[in-house]
């Protein structure tokens, strides 16, 4: 159909608009955006907490490349020496990381130095893209004490693989609360599960389960600190970890025990997986 000369006028103009208009914009950054590399951030965080604990300069299989983005970024503003931009996520880097992430204004445990979300994002603005992104949640009540989402999920699933239910006896977000936890318990991703009525077998598959869905957990007894029997798990991963806790998922990684003497680890040799990478078996 042929349209009236007043109404071509409109038509045309509104063909250019949407040929070089907003849409076409649009389409240019979703195109510059696709352009950019990417920083996996479930690697990038494993990396933020094995490298730290390494007795020497081993990468972390899988974070080498977005490790190097983060920290020639972090470089660029000055955050991080340049002999460091190596792809090894190691102290120096962790602390450069929580410095960037105090300059945006966060404070506490979202200033932890593991990437989070949107301090990650922030960082590679005009870099990098974010891709695998990970992230705990919102803080949920769980049998009297506080955990997080992703905390949460996990335990579910370690129930339904055990076919019991695990009595928590204290949560994430507890800092001071019971100073034998040297501070694992102060961030999120941490809990601490009794053992009553629990054998040594059963104590065994619990710890197996919790490792099998990505947690870091240990059998604790009395001849270990002055602490009673309980099982201590904290998850791999969690972007709420306190630095304690970070610690011992580094020493999870590395065969040891989670404790201040790192000895060897001694619970069920199971494959070490993240939460995310469990969910995708």
């Amino acid at each position: 159909m042929k349209l009236p000369a007043y109404a071509a006028v409109p038509v045309a103009a509104a063909l250019l608009a949407s040929l070089t208009g907003s849409s076409g914009m649009s389409a240019a950054y979703a195109a510059d955006a696709r352009a950019l590399p990417s920083v996996n951030m479930e690697a990038t965080v494993k990396a933020a907490q094995i490298d730290p604990r390494r007795p020497d300069d081993t990468l972390t299989p899988g974070a080498k490349a977005g490790v190097l983005l983060v920290e020639q970024a972090l470089c660029d503003r000055g955050l991080l020496d340049a002999k460091w931009v190596d792809g090894y996520f190691g102290t120096t880097t962790v602390a450069a990381f929580a410095k960037f992430q105090e300059s945006l204004g966060l404070t506490g445990l979202a200033a932890n130095g593991l990437p989070g979300e949107a301090s990650l994002t922030k960082l590679g603005t005009g870099r990098f893209k974010v891709t695998n992104v990970i992230g705990p949640g919102a803080r949920v009540s769980a049998g009297g004490v506080v955990i997080d989402a992703r905390t949460q999920s996990m335990l579910a699933e370690a129930k339904r693989l055990l076919g019991r239910n695990l009595v928590l006896l204290q949560g994430s977000y507890n800092p001071g609360g019971d100073p034998t936890s040297a501070g694992t318990h102060d961030g999120g991703g941490v809990v601490d599960i009794s053992v009553k009525g629990m054998n040594s077998a059963t104590r065994i598959d619990v710890v197996r389960a919790l490792r099998r869905v990505g947690f870091a957990a240990w059998v604790r007894s009395p001849d270990q600190a002055g602490w009673p029997w309980h099982i201590h798990a904290a998850a791999i991963s969690d972007t709420d970890l306190s630095s304690q806790a970070q610690h011992q998922i580094g020493d999870y990684y590395l065969g040891l025990n989670g404790l201040a003497g790192r000895g060897p680890d001694d619970g069920p040799k199971v494959t070490i997986r993240t939460w995310e990478e469990y969910r995708r078996r």
